[in-house]
């Protein structure tokens, strides 16, 4: 299987329908895929409409954490389960497009198909209120500015990597706002990608501005730390015929 489509949600009840029907859309008929969702310990209806959902659509899979555990291990989970080479990341709430995820395997075809290449997403027009924006904008210079990761936009939800390379990074809570520095460290490249965003149709975010500011401050000198302690071996092997 080429790609799996993986998607954590944790209570977004009223965006499980229409955005399954975007996916189907979008790459039906594109490219052998499965969509795995991750519900985070919702208690509302999403797991009900997920189980719904499941028996019109085989290529989609579902699994649960019984409480919530964030989204970073939502993705674990989602990413260690899935079946596909390749792995395309989706926000739930119906803010990123389904239709970019052929934008990104364009992309991905057009570098060759680097199992090192990291695509990210690039919201242009962001459709979050202006106090997420500024403080999305502030997070996203003062890390640039640290990590070096040459990525403008790592809060976007889309991203496409290899499932091999995301298996070998280092996991931790939140990890996912990281992704480009830890592919960075790892030796791999970063490409970003024009991608469109939406204003939130239903329900409300799981996050606040203030409390996504000081955990990513903490994680941040944390990454800085993991960077520290990276040396990246140039390995040559020795082809002389033994004695």
């Amino acid at each position: 299987m080429d790609l799996s489509l993986v998607i954590p949600v944790r209570n977004e009840a009223d965006n499980i329908t229409p955005l399954i029907a975007e996916i189907r859309a979008a790459l039906d008929g594109r490219c052998d895929y499965e969509v795995v969702y991750v519900d985070d310990g919702s208690r509302d209806a999403t797991a009900q409409l997920l189980a719904s959902a499941r028996r019109d659509f085989p290529r989609l899979r579902v699994l649960r954490h019984r409480s919530s555990c964030g989204q970073s291990t939502a993705l674990l989970t989602g990413i260690r389960a899935a079946r596909g080479t390749w792995i395309a990341t989706l926000d739930g709430d119906g803010q990123n497009d389904p239709a970019d995820i052929h934008t990104l395997l364009m992309a991905r075809d057009a570098a060759g198909g680097d199992p090192l290449l990291l695509l990210a997403g690039q919201r242009r027009q962001r459709r979050d209120s202006a106090l997420k924006r500024l403080s999305s904008r502030i997070a996203n210079n003062v890390r640039a500015w640290l990590l070096q990761d040459r990525t403008p936009d790592t809060g976007c939800g889309l991203k496409l990597f290899a499932r091999t390379t995301f298996l070998a990074l280092p996991h931790f809570d939140h990890m996912h706002r990281f992704l480009p520095a830890l592919v960075l460290r790892a030796g791999g490249r970063v490409q970003s990608v024009a991608v469109t965003h939406r204003p939130r149709r239903c329900g409300q975010s799981n996050y606040g501005v203030f409390d996504r500011l000081w955990i990513g401050i903490v994680d941040l000198f944390g990454v800085l730390w993991l960077r520290r302690r990276q040396k990246l071996p140039v390995v040559v092997e020795d082809e002389t015929n033994p004695l």
